[in-house]
């Protein structure tokens, strides 16, 4: 009896180890498959684009490009937009195919290009820290492992912990994983491998614009000439190359998110 139950508790942890190698091997052949969908769109890719400036200091853009996707599930990196766009407004569709293109998920990344950015990239990793030796005239290098870049630098050189370096910090690259470029990263249903036109829309701020006019009377003050010039100020950190351009003029109420107490 306890040879039987032995024998199939044995049988039930190598059904179990099974099922935990095939989950185990779905879940990779997924990662390997979403990776091999991997794609980006850039600036090149556009055919397309509107802008509806409103003089509130914001705009709607309306980007519209065309993309060939593979038939199921990928990533897509839609790079070239506002650094100053609001992500919540995103919304993405296919022109040509809408009933075979969705986004199932949606993340804004840029990484600002700066010290501090740079260096968060190569926590736990090696660099090299130059100092200049005014004793003997040259500088001096040595290799350090950062620890941690919070309120600070921390590094291990030889066996030593240093908090802090005066020396110039020198990194073997840019960081693969740096985006340095505003970019909105899409995981997408493609039902079928179609070259689609994609149209993104998103609101945007600092970008506006203002009307400037000019009033000329006639010698006899009975008739004028009225011109007038419409000035735009674009810092939303995108370009708008042969954009449709719109100019709205007046409050337009925008929803405020509210929080209950």
């Amino acid at each position: 009896m306890n040879a039987y139950k032995r024998l199939n508790k044995e049988k039930a942890m190598k059904i179990k180890g099974c099922a935990f190698c095939l989950m185990m091997m779905l879940l990779l052949f997924v990662s390997i498959a979403w990776a091999g969908n991997r794609l980006e769109s850039n600036i090149d890719d556009q055919v397309a684009v509107e802008v509806t400036v409103y003089n509130s200091n914001f705009g709607l853009i309306k980007d519209i490009r065309q993309v060939e996707l593979p038939e199921g599930q990928g990533e897509l990196r839609f790079m070239d937009v506002a650094s100053h766009i609001l992500p919540v407004t995103v919304y993405a569709k296919s022109l040509d195919y809408p009933e075979v293109f969705g986004v199932l998920e949606q993340n804004y990344e840029y990484d600002l290009m700066n010290a501090d950015k740079l260096l968060d990239k190569y926590v736990g990793k090696k660099i090299k820290i130059i100092n200049w030796n005014k004793f003997k005239d040259r500088k001096d290098a040595v290799t350090a492992i950062l620890l941690s870049n919070n309120q600070g630098q921390i590094y291990k050189i030889n066996d030593e912990i240093y908090l802090g370096h005066p020396g110039y910090k020198v990194l073997p690259q840019l960081p693969e994983n740096l985006i340095a470029n505003p970019t909105l990263v899409w995981l997408y249903q493609n039902k079928a491998r179609k070259n689609h036109k994609l149209e993104v829309s998103y609101l945007t701020e600092n970008i506006n614009w203002k009307a400037d006019y000019v009033l000329v009377l006639n010698q006899a003050d009975t008739a004028a000439d009225i011109s007038g010039w419409v000035t735009l100020d674009n810092r939303s950190g995108a370009i708008y190359r042969d954009a449709r351009l719109k100019l709205v003029a007046g409050d337009v109420h925008r929803v405020e998110k509210t929080i209950k107490a």
